[in-house]
């Protein structure tokens, strides 16, 4: 799937991916990813798109995008838009596929393979065309999942699917919650 003088760029739809993650019971461990990554290759860059909220006093994600923009990724934030629906409940919305696919079309002369961390079918016609100038796409996403985070038109488009759990040993820890849990356990059973 992946040759080692290859040029290689990675675009994370961070959104989706800690979707799939959390479906799937771990986090992504980034530093663990990147590190996979140049391994496989000769990367490029590797992007990381995300909405914030602006608005509020702190955003849980704040330090994860600070973390990433201080530790080799491309970080491209735009500020998420806040509403609320008709029955009342307070939305955020926050799509950044748009800026993804123009940074792909941009960088394509310039790679050989792009890694797609994301299962949104919306990306179906990014990848086709990417093809068409002759990059090897890879999906990351999950089917193991219920219901699936990856569209069946984009898995099918792709030249390689990566099923996310597969590289659960390789990019993931615990999540959160579950390390609390087992960082407290040892905490009280050293006290006994």
């Amino acid at each position: 799937m992946f040759y080692k003088d290859e040029r290689l760029a990675l675009f994370i739809d961070g959104s989706n991916l800690y979707a799939a993650g959390k479906a799937l019971g771990f986090d992504i461990d980034y530093k663990l990813l990147r590190q996979e990554f140049l391994r496989r290759g000769k990367m490029v860059r590797a992007f990381y798109y995300t909405a914030l909220l602006e608005n509020d006093e702190y955003s849980p994600i704040r330090p994860l995008v600070d973390w990433l923009h201080y530790n080799g990724f491309t970080m491209v934030t735009k500020p998420a838009k806040e509403y609320t629906d008709s029955q009342g409940r307070r939305k955020v919305k926050g799509n950044m596929d748009i800026e993804l696919a123009v940074d792909a079309m941009e960088l394509a002369p310039r790679v050989d393979h792009i890694v797609l961390f994301s299962g949104d079918g919306d990306f179906r016609p990014l990848v086709e065309s990417l093809q068409r100038q002759g990059v090897r796409v890879s999906v990351v996403s999950t089917i193991r999942s219920q219901p699936p985070m990856i569209a069946d038109e984009l898995r099918r488009q792709a030249d390689n699917f990566i099923e996310l759990d597969e590289l659960r040993d390789v990019i993931g820890r615990p999540p959160r919650e579950q390390q609390a849990e087992r960082n407290f356990e040892v905490a009280t059973s050293a006290t006994r």
